[in-house]
């Protein structure tokens, strides 16, 4: 049984990492797929949230997360949109091509269709990054990739990613 992510939960989840981002003086940028945007949404539903959230990226084709994050069309081939290397590198180009110092990257299988043995639906990975220093993207400090298997319908899955999503950034900024 999935673990129920309403609304409220949500935005009291954004609002933690709002706080936290906001105390660090930290800007966080959001590459989503799966998700199409629900994250960057959850974000700003939070008040004052400009002060922490610097944009997002809704890459949910393979050319978008190649032309706008620079995700090696190599990447892709090799080990498809729904694995760790693509959202290790769509998490690189989000800090690449933002003001932020902390990224995630979301990438998945919400179903009901789309999965394979090998991936089924509920299949889901992330990764969170933190620039190493205020003057440079690279390399990288904090890096962390992961893939979650999710259950429940479409709906359920995209939350719990969104959930969960929040809770690494929130691991990063203490990280």
């Amino acid at each position: 049984m999935p673990e129920n992510f309403d609304d409220i939960t949500l935005l009291a989840l954004a609002e933690s990492v709002g706080e936290q981002l906001r105390q660090k003086d930290l800007m966080l940028v959001a590459a989503e797929s799966c998700t199409g945007g629900w994250l960057a949404k959850v974000a700003t539903d939070v008040v004052g949230s400009s002060s922490w959230f610097e944009r997002g990226f809704v890459t949910y084709t393979n050319d978008a997360k190649h032309e706008l994050l620079g995700v090696e069309i190599q990447t892709l081939d090799n080990f498809g949109a729904v694995s760790e290397p693509v959202v290790k590198e769509m998490v690189a180009g989000a800090l690449s091509n933002s003001h932020a110092q902390i990224a995630v990257a979301i990438s998945g299988i919400a179903g009901p269709g789309g999965g394979s043995a090998e991936k089924p639906v509920g299949t889901v990975c992330f990764a969170w990054a933190k620039v190493h220093s205020p003057d440079s993207v690279m390399p990288l400090s904090n890096l962390v990739t992961e893939t979650c298997y999710f259950s429940g319908d479409r709906e359920a899955i995209r939350r719990q990613a969104v959930a969960y999503s929040l809770k690494g950034v929130m691991a990063i900024i203490h990280g």
